[in-house]
Protein backbone atom coordinates (compact mmCIF):
# COMPACT_ATOMS: atom_id res chain seq x y z
CA UNK A 1 0.00 0.00 0.00
CA UNK A 2 1.30 3.36 -0.86
CA UNK A 3 2.45 5.60 2.04
CA UNK A 4 2.00 8.94 1.87
CA UNK A 5 5.14 11.59 3.09
CA UNK A 6 2.65 13.36 5.51
CA UNK A 7 3.04 9.51 6.80
CA UNK A 8 6.00 8.68 7.14
CA UNK A 9 6.96 11.75 8.79
CA UNK A 10 4.34 11.48 11.32
CA UNK A 11 5.33 8.28 12.65
CA UNK A 12 9.18 9.24 12.25
CA UNK A 13 9.74 8.46 15.84
CA UNK A 14 8.47 4.75 14.90
CA UNK A 15 11.23 4.79 12.20
CA UNK A 16 14.25 5.83 14.31
CA UNK A 17 13.19 3.28 17.02
CA UNK A 18 13.16 0.07 13.97
CA UNK A 19 16.98 1.81 12.97
CA UNK A 20 18.47 -1.28 14.85
CA UNK A 21 16.37 -3.62 12.09
CA UNK A 22 17.50 -1.23 9.10
CA UNK A 23 21.39 -1.84 10.16
CA UNK A 24 21.76 1.17 12.27
CA UNK A 25 20.54 3.37 9.99
CA UNK A 26 16.93 5.03 10.61
CA UNK A 27 14.55 5.96 7.91
CA UNK A 28 14.79 9.12 7.47
CA UNK A 29 19.40 8.68 7.49
CA UNK A 30 20.53 11.79 6.87
CA UNK A 31 22.72 9.76 4.15
CA UNK A 32 19.68 9.66 2.17
CA UNK A 33 18.96 13.38 1.44
CA UNK A 34 21.02 16.29 0.28
CA UNK A 35 23.41 17.72 3.13
CA UNK A 36 22.29 21.18 2.16
CA UNK A 37 18.76 20.76 1.57
CA UNK A 38 16.55 22.01 4.55
CA UNK A 39 13.02 20.07 5.35
CA UNK A 40 10.75 23.13 7.46
CA UNK A 41 7.27 23.00 8.16
CA UNK A 42 4.48 25.21 10.27
CA UNK A 43 0.98 24.82 10.87
CA UNK A 44 0.30 28.35 10.05
CA UNK A 45 -2.38 28.85 7.27
CA UNK A 46 -1.95 32.01 4.62
CA UNK A 47 -5.25 33.82 6.68
CA UNK A 48 -2.76 34.57 9.53
CA UNK A 49 -1.04 37.50 7.67
CA UNK A 50 0.83 38.21 10.94
CA UNK A 51 2.03 35.32 12.10
CA UNK A 52 2.91 33.78 8.33
CA UNK A 53 4.15 36.64 7.26
CA UNK A 54 7.50 36.11 9.47
CA UNK A 55 8.34 31.97 8.12
CA UNK A 56 7.51 33.23 5.06
CA UNK A 57 10.39 35.97 4.82
CA UNK A 58 12.20 33.36 5.96
CA UNK A 59 12.06 30.96 3.33
CA UNK A 60 12.44 33.56 1.41
CA UNK A 61 15.61 34.46 2.45
CA UNK A 62 16.99 31.08 2.59
CA UNK A 63 15.74 30.64 -1.25
CA UNK A 64 17.56 34.47 -2.73
CA UNK A 65 20.49 33.71 -0.47
CA UNK A 66 20.98 30.10 -0.72
CA UNK A 67 23.26 29.71 -3.71
CA UNK A 68 24.60 26.59 -3.93
CA UNK A 69 24.84 26.49 -0.30
CA UNK A 70 21.33 25.95 1.19
CA UNK A 71 17.70 24.36 -0.50
CA UNK A 72 14.90 24.14 1.37
CA UNK A 73 11.87 21.72 1.07
CA UNK A 74 9.13 23.40 3.12
CA UNK A 75 5.72 23.09 3.92
CA UNK A 76 2.80 25.38 5.90
CA UNK A 77 -0.47 25.29 6.75
CA UNK A 78 0.04 21.59 8.36
CA UNK A 79 0.31 20.28 5.00
CA UNK A 80 3.12 17.50 6.22
CA UNK A 81 2.53 18.27 10.23
CA UNK A 82 -0.03 19.43 12.35
CA UNK A 83 0.98 21.67 15.25
CA UNK A 84 1.07 18.65 17.71
CA UNK A 85 3.02 16.78 15.47
CA UNK A 86 5.42 19.02 14.61
CA UNK A 87 8.14 18.89 18.11
CA UNK A 88 8.12 15.01 18.13
CA UNK A 89 8.73 14.95 14.15
CA UNK A 90 11.64 17.60 14.92
CA UNK A 91 13.14 15.71 17.74
CA UNK A 92 12.79 12.31 15.41
CA UNK A 93 15.10 13.90 13.03
CA UNK A 94 12.26 13.83 10.44
CA UNK A 95 12.53 17.60 9.61
CA UNK A 96 15.30 20.31 9.79
CA UNK A 97 13.03 23.23 11.15
CA UNK A 98 9.82 24.07 12.04
CA UNK A 99 8.10 26.89 13.35
CA UNK A 100 6.04 26.88 16.06
CA UNK A 101 3.87 28.99 18.52
CA UNK A 102 5.98 29.25 21.54
CA UNK A 103 2.81 28.99 23.82
CA UNK A 104 1.74 25.68 22.54
CA UNK A 105 5.02 23.69 24.01
CA UNK A 106 5.85 25.11 27.19
CA UNK A 107 4.47 22.12 28.78
CA UNK A 108 7.50 20.24 26.69
CA UNK A 109 10.03 23.32 26.76
CA UNK A 110 8.91 24.74 29.94
CA UNK A 111 11.80 27.87 29.73
CA UNK A 112 9.60 28.76 26.84
CA UNK A 113 7.24 29.84 29.27
CA UNK A 114 9.07 33.16 29.75
CA UNK A 115 7.80 34.25 26.65
CA UNK A 116 3.96 34.34 28.04
CA UNK A 117 4.36 34.54 31.80
CA UNK A 118 1.44 36.12 33.24
CA UNK A 119 2.67 39.93 34.78
CA UNK A 120 6.20 39.51 33.12
CA UNK A 121 4.69 39.73 28.91
CA UNK A 122 4.05 43.74 29.34
CA UNK A 123 7.39 44.57 30.07
CA UNK A 124 8.46 42.04 26.98
CA UNK A 125 6.58 43.22 24.64
CA UNK A 126 7.08 46.83 25.57
CA UNK A 127 10.61 46.40 25.38
CA UNK A 128 11.81 43.80 22.73
CA UNK A 129 15.73 44.32 23.04
CA UNK A 130 15.44 42.44 26.03
CA UNK A 131 14.73 38.83 24.24
CA UNK A 132 16.57 40.30 20.88
CA UNK A 133 18.82 38.32 19.18
CA UNK A 134 22.08 37.82 21.08
CA UNK A 135 20.33 38.97 24.13
CA UNK A 136 21.31 37.86 27.50
CA UNK A 137 17.41 36.09 27.69
CA UNK A 138 17.77 34.38 24.31
CA UNK A 139 21.17 32.99 24.85
CA UNK A 140 19.72 31.69 28.61
CA UNK A 141 16.86 30.19 26.70
CA UNK A 142 19.28 27.87 24.53
CA UNK A 143 21.38 26.86 26.71
CA UNK A 144 18.10 25.51 28.86
CA UNK A 145 16.83 24.51 25.57
CA UNK A 146 20.39 22.39 24.70
CA UNK A 147 19.78 20.24 27.53
CA UNK A 148 16.65 18.65 24.91
CA UNK A 149 18.90 19.20 21.97
CA UNK A 150 16.73 21.71 20.82
CA UNK A 151 17.50 25.71 19.34
CA UNK A 152 15.85 28.29 18.48
CA UNK A 153 17.33 30.53 15.77
CA UNK A 154 15.59 33.66 16.98
CA UNK A 155 12.85 34.55 19.03
CA UNK A 156 11.42 36.84 16.22
CA UNK A 157 13.01 40.09 17.50
CA UNK A 158 10.31 40.37 20.32
CA UNK A 159 7.23 38.64 21.27
CA UNK A 160 3.91 39.52 19.55
CA UNK A 161 1.13 41.74 21.17
CA UNK A 162 -0.29 39.92 24.72
CA UNK A 163 -3.56 38.14 24.38
CA UNK A 164 -6.44 39.43 26.24
CA UNK A 165 -9.72 38.00 27.01
CA UNK A 166 -12.40 38.01 24.08
CA UNK A 167 -15.90 37.63 24.85
CA UNK A 168 -19.32 37.06 23.26
CA UNK A 169 -22.47 39.16 23.70
CA UNK A 170 -24.59 36.37 25.52
CA UNK A 171 -21.84 36.27 28.09
CA UNK A 172 -19.97 39.64 28.25
CA UNK A 173 -16.56 40.09 30.53
CA UNK A 174 -16.87 43.99 31.27
CA UNK A 175 -14.31 43.28 34.62
CA UNK A 176 -11.18 40.51 35.77
CA UNK A 177 -14.47 39.18 38.30
CA UNK A 178 -16.77 38.54 35.39
CA UNK A 179 -14.69 35.96 33.84
CA UNK A 180 -15.34 33.37 37.57
CA UNK A 181 -16.79 30.25 36.11
CA UNK A 182 -16.90 30.64 32.60
CA UNK A 183 -16.13 28.33 30.06
CA UNK A 184 -12.49 30.04 28.75
CA UNK A 185 -10.99 28.68 25.40
CA UNK A 186 -7.29 28.50 26.51
CA UNK A 187 -4.50 27.38 25.03
CA UNK A 188 -0.91 28.29 27.46
CA UNK A 189 -0.37 26.57 30.40
CA UNK A 190 0.42 30.10 31.89
CA UNK A 191 -2.66 31.71 31.16
CA UNK A 192 -4.81 28.29 32.50
CA UNK A 193 -2.78 28.88 35.78
CA UNK A 194 -3.18 32.21 36.03
CA UNK A 195 -6.99 32.14 35.84
CA UNK A 196 -7.32 29.23 38.23
CA UNK A 197 -8.30 31.57 41.12
CA UNK A 198 -11.41 32.53 39.60
CA UNK A 199 -12.97 28.76 38.40
CA UNK A 200 -12.75 28.95 35.02
CA UNK A 201 -13.60 25.96 33.17
CA UNK A 202 -10.71 25.55 31.22
CA UNK A 203 -11.06 24.14 27.05
CA UNK A 204 -8.29 23.71 25.68
CA UNK A 205 -9.47 23.37 21.56
CA UNK A 206 -7.73 24.70 18.20
CA UNK A 207 -7.78 28.01 16.80
CA UNK A 208 -9.92 26.48 13.91
CA UNK A 209 -12.34 24.92 16.10
CA UNK A 210 -13.02 28.18 18.45
CA UNK A 211 -15.55 29.50 15.90
CA UNK A 212 -18.02 26.83 16.11
CA UNK A 213 -17.48 26.42 20.07
CA UNK A 214 -18.38 30.23 20.10
CA UNK A 215 -21.09 30.04 17.99
CA UNK A 216 -22.70 27.24 19.86
CA UNK A 217 -21.90 28.20 23.57
CA UNK A 218 -19.29 25.83 24.42
CA UNK A 219 -17.16 28.67 25.29
CA UNK A 220 -18.33 31.60 26.11
CA UNK A 221 -15.09 33.57 25.86
CA UNK A 222 -11.23 32.97 24.84
CA UNK A 223 -8.11 34.15 25.48
CA UNK A 224 -6.57 34.88 22.53
CA UNK A 225 -3.86 37.39 19.94
CA UNK A 226 -5.62 39.53 17.39
CA UNK A 227 -3.98 37.34 15.07
CA UNK A 228 -5.95 34.13 16.08
CA UNK A 229 -9.31 36.30 15.98
CA UNK A 230 -8.69 37.73 12.65
CA UNK A 231 -7.52 34.43 11.36
CA UNK A 232 -10.57 32.60 12.00
CA UNK A 233 -12.98 35.09 11.87
CA UNK A 234 -13.91 34.86 15.35
CA UNK A 235 -14.81 38.74 15.85
CA UNK A 236 -17.87 37.61 13.76
CA UNK A 237 -19.05 35.80 17.18
CA UNK A 238 -17.86 38.34 19.84
CA UNK A 239 -18.75 41.14 21.35
CA UNK A 240 -16.53 42.80 23.81
CA UNK A 241 -12.81 42.44 24.48
CA UNK A 242 -11.28 42.91 27.58
CA UNK A 243 -7.77 44.21 26.80
CA UNK A 244 -6.29 42.65 30.02
CA UNK A 245 -2.83 41.44 29.06
CA UNK A 246 -3.18 37.85 29.87
CA UNK A 247 -0.09 35.58 28.48
CA UNK A 248 1.81 36.22 25.16
CA UNK A 249 3.91 34.17 22.73
CA UNK A 250 6.35 34.78 19.69
CA UNK A 251 6.46 32.57 16.65
CA UNK A 252 9.88 31.24 16.19
CA UNK A 253 12.13 28.85 13.94
CA UNK A 254 13.56 25.58 15.82
CA UNK A 255 16.32 22.93 15.10
CA UNK A 256 18.09 20.24 16.41
CA UNK A 257 21.09 22.18 18.28
CA UNK A 258 23.05 19.14 17.13
CA UNK A 259 22.24 19.93 13.80
CA UNK A 260 22.73 23.47 13.70
CA UNK A 261 26.21 22.52 15.16
CA UNK A 262 27.22 20.61 12.59
CA UNK A 263 26.45 22.85 10.07
CA UNK A 264 28.85 23.58 7.41
CA UNK A 265 30.05 27.33 7.69
CA UNK A 266 29.03 28.89 4.62
CA UNK A 267 25.14 26.82 5.38
CA UNK A 268 25.45 28.17 8.55
CA UNK A 269 25.82 31.78 7.52
CA UNK A 270 22.66 31.73 5.79
CA UNK A 271 20.61 30.25 8.01
CA UNK A 272 22.08 32.94 10.60
CA UNK A 273 21.30 35.75 7.69
CA UNK A 274 17.46 34.19 7.81
CA UNK A 275 17.03 34.00 11.34
CA UNK A 276 18.48 37.61 11.47
CA UNK A 277 16.34 39.17 8.92
CA UNK A 278 13.45 37.44 10.91
CA UNK A 279 14.35 38.87 14.14
CA UNK A 280 14.67 42.19 12.71
CA UNK A 281 11.41 41.95 10.79
CA UNK A 282 8.84 39.45 12.37
CA UNK A 283 6.91 41.01 15.47
CA UNK A 284 7.84 44.61 14.52
CA UNK A 285 5.56 44.09 11.49
CA UNK A 286 3.03 42.55 13.04
CA UNK A 287 2.78 44.75 16.49
CA UNK A 288 3.96 48.22 14.45
CA UNK A 289 2.12 47.62 11.25
CA UNK A 290 -0.48 44.31 10.82
CA UNK A 291 -2.31 44.47 14.36
CA UNK A 292 -2.96 48.74 14.26
CA UNK A 293 -3.40 49.22 10.80
CA UNK A 294 -5.09 46.20 9.53
CA UNK A 295 -6.38 44.27 12.09
CA UNK A 296 -7.75 46.28 15.30
CA UNK A 297 -9.49 48.68 12.58
CA UNK A 298 -11.51 45.65 11.81
CA UNK A 299 -12.14 44.30 14.75
CA UNK A 300 -13.97 47.95 15.64
CA UNK A 301 -15.80 47.68 12.15
CA UNK A 302 -17.23 44.43 13.54
CA UNK A 303 -18.76 46.02 16.59
CA UNK A 304 -16.57 44.48 19.23
CA UNK A 305 -16.86 46.90 22.00
CA UNK A 306 -13.30 47.21 23.25
CA UNK A 307 -12.77 48.15 26.75
CA UNK A 308 -8.99 48.62 28.86
CA UNK A 309 -8.86 47.23 31.98
CA UNK A 310 -8.68 49.01 35.58
CA UNK A 311 -6.32 49.46 37.46
CA UNK A 312 -7.67 47.38 40.10
CA UNK A 313 -7.88 44.63 37.85
CA UNK A 314 -4.24 45.56 36.30
CA UNK A 315 -2.78 45.01 39.95
CA UNK A 316 -5.01 41.92 41.33
CA UNK A 317 -4.41 40.06 38.06
CA UNK A 318 -0.50 40.71 38.66
CA UNK A 319 -0.51 39.63 42.04
CA UNK A 320 -2.36 36.37 41.16
CA UNK A 321 0.50 36.19 38.71
CA UNK A 322 3.11 35.24 41.02
CA UNK A 323 1.69 32.11 42.45
CA UNK A 324 2.42 31.36 38.62
CA UNK A 325 5.64 32.68 38.56
CA UNK A 326 6.42 30.45 41.11
CA UNK A 327 4.90 27.32 39.72
CA UNK A 328 7.19 28.04 36.60
CA UNK A 329 10.38 28.36 38.53
CA UNK A 330 9.85 25.04 39.69
CA UNK A 331 10.09 23.79 36.26
CA UNK A 332 12.51 25.75 35.11
CA UNK A 333 14.62 25.69 38.45
CA UNK A 334 14.62 28.52 40.97
CA UNK A 335 18.28 29.76 39.80
CA UNK A 336 17.11 29.82 35.83
CA UNK A 337 13.80 31.14 36.25
CA UNK A 338 14.72 34.10 38.32
CA UNK A 339 17.11 34.45 36.34
CA UNK A 340 14.77 35.09 33.13
CA UNK A 341 12.27 36.81 34.74
CA UNK A 342 14.82 39.55 36.00
CA UNK A 343 16.00 39.94 31.97
CA UNK A 344 12.67 39.94 31.24
CA UNK A 345 11.68 42.64 33.44
CA UNK A 346 14.78 44.40 32.84
CA UNK A 347 16.11 44.30 36.22
CA UNK A 348 19.51 42.75 35.41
Amino acid sequence: MPVSRRELLKHGTYAAAGAALLGGHSLFSRRAMAATTFTGVSYIPPSYEALSYGSNGFIDYLKNNGGDAVAVDYYHSGQLLKADEQLPALRAGSIDFMFHTTSYITRSLPILGITGLPGVVGELYRNPERIGQDSPLLELINRELAKENIYMLTAGGGILQPEYIWSTEATPIRSLEDIRGKKVRVVSFEATKALEPYDIAAVRISSSETYMALQRGTVDAAVANISTIIGRSLHEQLGICYRLPMTGFTVAPFMLRDRWDSLDGSVKEVMQGAAQWYNDNFASHCNNDIYPNKYWPRVQEAGVEILEPSEADVAAFNESSHAVWEHWKSTVGEDVGERAIALALGKA
